[in-house]
C-alpha cells in the first residue's frame, strides 16, 4: 500500500511540476501554442517554433507587419530557412517565406512572468544559416531549452535573409541593400512588443550572435533605428569592423551577379529590372563562393563578398563613425583563440600538414591580406609576426603564426577595436558597461596539429548546453566549461557581474584606460583575468598600418609628380 501512495504522489508530483505553461499565447498577429518539454524536478521549458514575425518579404525590399491568422497556430516545428545556398553550394534550398522565430520560455513550480530575453542572431558569412541549423542527433545547435533552462532567460532564435536576396545593393536608393539587417531589426521589434505575454521583459532585451551574427549584432548597436529596443548586446567573433563585414563596392557585385544570371544590360535600370523578374533560386546561386578563384592566388576574405553596405539609412556613415549610437547599450564582446585557423587553412593549407611552410608563404598571405596598402605593409606587418622567432624558428611556431595573423585580422582585432570604441563612447560605467573575452579551450576537432586551441564556431556547442544535452559525447570538462559558458551570458543578460548565477571568477569591465578581459576555458579561476590583449599586434595594425598609404594614393602620387 506504501509503494503504492508513493507512486501516487510522485506522478501527482511531477503532473504538478509540468502543469506550469503557458499555454495558448496571444500574440498582435494571432493566438500561437507551443509544445511542453520537461527539463527535470519542477523544471520545464515550453517551445514555441515558427512564429511568423513578419510577412512573407517582397524581392530587396523591407519586411512589412505580418497579415495575422486566425484559430491557434500549433507552433511545434520550426519553419524553412530564408533561400539560400546548401553548404556544398551544389543547389539552393529553403524558401522566400522564411521570417520565423523561435521562442524557449523556463519554468519552475509556476509559470514564468518577467524574464531577461536573450535574441539570438546566427552567423555564415552572410550566405547561409538558419534559426535551427546543423541538427545533430536531435536538436538544433541553436535550439535555446538549456540555455534558458540553466540560466533563467528566455531565448529566441530568428531567420533573417541572406545571400543574394538579404545583401544585394547597387550602393544607391534603386537597391539599398541591407534587407538582413532589416529582418533582424524586425524580429527584435517584435519580440519587444509581443514576448510580454510569453513571460518576458521587454525592458531587458540582450541580443547576441555569432560570426556573421556577431557582426549584425554590431550593426544593430550602430544603427539609428535601435535606439530604446534593446539593452545589451554581445558579439561573439565578428563585428561590423570586421574586413569581411562590409561591401566595398556593391554595384560591380550587382554587375557580377547580373551577369550570371543574364541580366547584364548597359543600361543599369533595365539591369535591375531584369534582376527584380530573375528566378530566385538562380539569384542565389549566383551569389556563391566560388573557390577555385582561391588556387594559388588571392585570401578567402576576398570571396566573403556580400555583406551589408553603407545606405545612408540603416547604417547612415562608415561603422567606425557610428559608436556615438552603441553608447547605450551593455556590450560584450571577444573571439575565439584560433578563429582564423579554418580560413588560414585554405589560405596556406600545408600549415595543417608535416610539409614546411615557408617564410615566402607567410609574406605571400599577408601581401593577400594588406594588398590595398602595397608592399611596405608586407615588410612592417611580418617584422611584428616573426619577432619572437629567433634565427631557426620551429615548424610549429611558423605554422601558428599563420592562424594568428589571420585570426589578428579577420577577427581579434576588430573586436579589440570595437571595445575600445564602445567604452570610450560610453563615458562613464553609469551609462552602460563593457566587457572582453578569449575563448581558448582547446579544438574537439580531430586530425588537427597539437597547437590548435579553439576554432572558429566551437564556443557555441557550449553556451548552447550541448554537453548536457548530449552528454555521451563530451566529458565532464566540457559540462564545466558549458556550465561557466551559460552563467556568464545570461548573468550579463540579468545586470553584468550581477546576475543571480554563481561563477568562479568576477569580470572586470573594459574601460577607456583599463582592458581586462576573461580566459574562457574548463579551468576558469581567479587568475584567468587578462589584461590589454594582444596589445602589441593591435596597435601594430590599429596606428602603423592604418597610417601607411594606400596604393592608390601612392599612384596619385606619381601621377601628380610626373604631370608637373
Amino acid at each position: 500500500v506504501m509503494k503504492m501512495l508513493l507512486v501516487v504522489l510522485v506522478t501527482l508530483w511531477l503532473d504538478a511540476a509540468t502543469s506550469a505553461k503557458l499555454g495558448v499565447v496571444q500574440t498582435e498577429a494571432g493566438l500561437v501554442e507551443g509544445r511542453t518539454h520537461r527539463m527535470g524536478l519542477f523544471r520545464t521549458v515550453e517551445v514555441f517554433k515558427g512564429v511568423p514575425f513578419a510577412d512573407v518579404p517582397r524581392r530587396w525590399e523591407k519586411p512589412k507587419a505580418h497579415p495575422g491568422w486566425s484559430g491557434i497556430l500549433k507552433a511545434t516545428k520550426a519553419q524553412d530557412r530564408c533561400l539560400q545556398v546548401n553548404l556544398l553550394q551544389t543547389k539552393t534550398r529553403g524558401s522566400e517565406d522564411c521570417l520565423y522565430l523561435n521562442i524557449f520560455v523556463p519554468h519552475g513550480g509556476q509559470v514564468s512572468t518577467n524574464l531577461p530575453v536573450m535574441v539570438y542572431l546566427f552567423g555564415g558569412a552572410f550566405l547561409l544559416g538558419a534559426s535551427n541549423d546543423v541538427a545533430v542527433l536531435g536538436d538544433s545547435l541553436y535550439d535555446g531549452k538549456e540555455m534558458a533552462d540553466r540560466g533563467g532567460v528566455i531565448v529566441v532564435t530568428v531567420n533573417y535573409r541572406v545571400g543574394t536576396l538579404g545583401f544585394l545593393s547597387t550602393g544607391d536608393a534603386r537597391l539599398p541593400g541591407n534587407y538582413g539587417l532589416w529582418d533582424q531589426h524586425a524580429a527584435i521589434s517584435w519580440v519587444r512588443r509581443n514576448i510580454r505575454a510569453f513571460g518576458g521583459n521587454p525592458d531587458n532585451i540582450t541580443i547576441f550572435g555569432q560570426s556573421a551574427g556577431a557582426a549584425s549584432v554590431s550593426y544593430q548597436m550602430l544603427s539609428p533605428y535601435s535606439r530604446g529596443l534593446f539593452r545589451r548586446a554581445i558579439s561573439q567573433c565578428g563585428v561590423a569592423l570586421s574586413p569581411w563585414a562590409l561591401q566595398k563596392n556593391p554595384m560591380a557585385l550587382t554587375k557580377k551577379i547580373a551577369r550570371k544570371v543574364g541580366c547584364w544590360r548597359s543600361n543599369e535600370d533595365e539591369m535591375l529590372t531584369c534582376l527584380k523578374m530573375s528566378d530566385p533560386s538562380g539569384l542565389t546561386m549566383a551569389g556563391k563562393i566560388d573557390v577555385l578563384l582561391l588556387l594559388g592566388k588571392g585570401v578567402v576574405m576576398d570571396l566573403l563578398e556580400l555583406a551589408p553596405v553603407v545606405d545612408g539609412d540603416f547604417i547612415p556613415d562608415n561603422p567606425s563613425r557610428l559608436f556615438h549610437n552603441a553608447a547605450r547599450f551593455d556590450y560584450m564582446a571577444g573571439v575565439n583563440s584560433m578563429d582564423g585557423h579554418f580560413f588560414a587553412g585554405v589560405d596556406v593549407p600545408n600549415i595543417n600538414t608535416r610539409n614546411e611552410t615557408t617564410v615566402s608563404q607567410v609574406r605571400g598571405l599577408l601581401a593577400g591580406l594588406t594588398k590595398e596598402k602595397g608592399s611596405a605593409a608586407v615588410d612592417s606587418a611580418f617584422g611584428v609576426y616573426s619577432a619572437h622567432w629567433g634565427s631557426a624558428p620551429e615548424q610549429a611556431m611558423v605554422k601558428k603564426t599563420v592562424a594568428d595573423i589571420e585570426t589578428d585580422f579577420l577577427f581579434l582585432v576588430p573586436t579589440q577595436l570595437a571595445l575600445q570604441l564602445h567604452a570610450n563612447n560610453s563615458r562613464s560605467a553609469l551609462i552602460a558597461r563593457t566587457y572582453s573575452y578569449l575563448f581558448n579551450m582547446k579544438t574537439r576537432i580531430p586530425g588537427f596539429p597539437a597547437w590548435v586551441e579553439a576554432e572558429h564556431a566551437e564556443d557555441l556547442q557550449y553556451l548552447f548546453g550541448k554537453p548536457f544535452s548530449m552528454p555521451l559525447v563530451y566529458f565532464p570538462r566540457h559540462r564545466d566549461l558549458s556550465g561557466y559558458m551559460i552563467a556568464y551570458w545570461t548573468n550579463f543578460a540579468k545586470n553584468p557581474n550581477s546576475g543571480n548565477s554563481k561563477v568562479p571568477a568576477l569580470w572586470p569591465p573594459f574601460t577607456k584606460y583599463h582592458h581586462p578581459y576573461l580566459i574562457i576555458n574548463h579551468k576558469i579561476s581567479k587568475s584567468s583575468i587578462g589584461y590589454d590583449l594582444r596589445s602589441d599586434h593591435v596597435l601594430y595594425w590599429r596606428d602603423t598600418y592604418s597610417q601607411l598609404p594606400s596604393v592608390h594614393q601612392e599612384e596619385e602620387v606619381c601621377n601628380l609628380r610626373q604631370g608637373s
